[in-house]
């Protein structure tokens, strides 16, 4: 197991790296004349997807790969893309065993880089640390099988439920330690999207601004259902890219957009607005596999009634709206995120952890049944 944990380890460096194919950790372990085992080789799926795992762990492991075994978070695949089969470089290095966290539920793969390994003899066991590792592979998963990437909703709120005041202006919830948490959040997700209210109201840069992690930053989602905001935004200042997702029946508003060098997406919806589940699947459809939400209580809500959200970050400080924001007015309250921030596993959602960054309070809740649905999906057909 505690090999199989490395390997866990490795892929969740470069979530939010690797889109559109998965973050996937390798181990080649390798026994000695004593029966000492030794990793001989590491690799995690580098940036842009490319090469996967098992080949930087093999490349590693060199000769040393012959007879080993390789743990590996997520089943080796077995088609010819930009590179050959990591199931067939495993035969031809030599393992002698293969340790798979889960299946692969990709239609090209799906049970057959398990099925290539076996028929060259190779032992294989399946469904080593299988919760974790479906984890690990959410958005994998959750975009070939659903069409639609991992969501996370990502929402701060006062100490009476408050995320923002009646009149429209920029209020730091919560302190310095939970937006550095937050800015790791970013660099672990392939997009983060907000709303037109958000960036009018706050002018956000949505980027990792940790020391030496901006190029970790994901591309930023505007979510404009008529293509109306300004290009005169600090997005557009520079950084990763923009992308502007609206109704395309008002993609012709989009040139100055365009001109300022976003990306439009273009969504068919109903009364007036893209459905969330549009949204989706369109951002799935441009290799999206892990989507942070960092919003307003609008479209926050609006995410939460879809059922399409996996996991909820809520960052609760231990002031009054009154106390943080005093001349911002009446504030605005979330009553269904506050009730789940003290809930102890009511309703949709049961809560993971609760953990403190400076004076703040986060919970991490997570959708009822998500790891059960994903492992179902690894199961091949």
């Amino acid at each position: 197991m505690r090999f199989m944990r490395a390997a866990l380890r490795l892929a969740r460096r470069n979530l939010g790296q690797t889109w559109p194919n998965p973050a996937v950790g390798s181990l080649i372990v390798s026994q000695d004349d004593r029966g000492g085992l030794h990793i001989t080789g590491m690799g995690a799926t580098e940036r842009g997807g490319r090469p996967h795992a098992e080949r930087v762990a093999l490349d590693r492991a060199g000769e040393d790969a012959r007879g080993a075994t390789c743990y590996v978070t997520l089943e080796p695949c077995a088609h010819h893309g930009r590179t050959p089969p990591c199931a067939q470089a495993l035969i031809d290095a030599g393992i002698s065993r293969v340790m798979v966290g889960v299946g692969d539920p990709d239609s090209r793969v799906a049970g057959t880089g398990i099925g290539m390994l076996r028929a060259a003899g190779i032992r294989v066991e399946t469904g080593i640390l299988a919760a974790q590792a479906a984890l690990v592979s959410a958005g994998h998963i959750l975009r070939v099988r659903e069409n639609r990437p991992f969501v996370t909703l990502k929402m701060a709120l006062t100490a009476d439920g408050m995320f923002a005041g009646r009149i429209p202006s920029e209020i730091a919830i919560t302190g310095e330690e939970t937006r550095a948490y937050v800015h790791m959040m970013r660099a672990r997700h392939d997009a983060v999207l907000t709303g037109r209210g958000t960036v009018e109201t706050d002018d956000p840069q949505l980027t990792c601004r940790l020391p030496g992690m901006a190029d970790r930053s994901p591309v930023r989602v505007i979510l404009d259902s008529r293509f109306s905001i300004s290009s005169d935004i600090a997005m557009f200042a520079g950084g990763p890219p923009v992308w502007v997702a609206g109704l395309a029946a008002h993609s012709d508003n989009a040139g100055a957009l365009e001109a300022a060098g976003a990306r439009i997406i273009g969504i068919e919806g109903e009364a007036g607005r893209p459905g969330i589940a549009g949204v989706l699947r369109a951002l799935a459809g441009e290799g999206i596999t892990r989507l942070m939400v960092e919003a307003g209580g609008e479209l926050g809500e609006a995410f939460l009634a879809s059922g399409l959200v996996d996991e909820i970050v809520i960052a609760r400080s231990p002031r009054t709206f009154a106390e943080i924001a005093p001349d911002a007015g009446e504030g605005r309250a979330l009553p269904q995120l506050a009730a789940l921030a003290e809930s102890s596993g009511a309703g949709a959602y049961e809560r993971v952890s609760t953990f403190t960054r400076g004076a703040d309070t986060l919970t991490i809740l997570r959708r009822k049944g998500l790891i059960a649905a994903l492992l179902a999906h690894c199961q091949p057909s």
